[in-house]
């Protein structure tokens, strides 16, 4: 069904380390209708009502802020810790390697929004599983994760859905 997008991502072999296959979407972004199309199907895909829609640095913003002018809804900016000027909350979540952190404004959302997390490619889940713990914390009512790419063989979106979300991807890429 998403094969004409598929077709728009380039895979780069070995970056950023051997082994590796980098699927990049700024081949996606270039095209004026693979991206219009790509948030037209997103738009399809959410469910519910939404308050707002939450994006991931730094890619994520692209999508949440062209998701949420269709939406009808705000756009909230999850950074990575220290990025964000004001009073902030923060989640810390585990790298291959040590740890990492990620923020939002402390007057984000009010308690009870509704609340589409957006991201360009999941992988581990990672990422977006401290966003979701960061978004409740804040008390969000988040029940939908949407990425344009999800590398099922790395186990992101089932760890997801094992925490009682539903994530909606686009495009499947096996491998790495």
């Amino acid at each position: 069904m998403n094969d004409d997008l598929k077709a728009l991502v380039r895979t780069i072999p070995d970056f950023p380390r051997p082994g590796i296959q980098f699927r990049d979407i700024t081949t996606l972004l270039l095209d004026p209708a693979g991206f219009a199309a790509t948030i037209a199907r997103m738009v399809e895909a959410t469910v519910g009502p939404v308050d707002l829609v939450a994006g991931i640095e730094a890619r994520g913003f692209l999508f949440a802020a062209a998701l949420a002018v269709p939406l009808q809804a705000g756009v909230l900016l999850i950074r990575k810790d220290g990025k964000l000027p004001g009073a902030t909350i923060a989640e810390d979540y585990a790298l291959e390697y040590g740890q990492d952190r990620i923020a939002m404004h402390a007057d984000a959302l009010v308690p009870g929004q509704r609340v589409l997390l957006v991201d360009d490619l999941i992988a581990t889940g990672g990422t977006a599983r401290a966003a979701i713990r960061l978004l409740r914390k804040a008390g969000a009512a988040i029940e939908q994760v949407q990425c344009v790419i999800d590398l099922p063989d790395l186990g992101g979106a089932d760890a997801l859905r094992a925490d009682g979300v539903r994530v909606d991807a686009l495009i499947r890429f096996g491998g790495h």
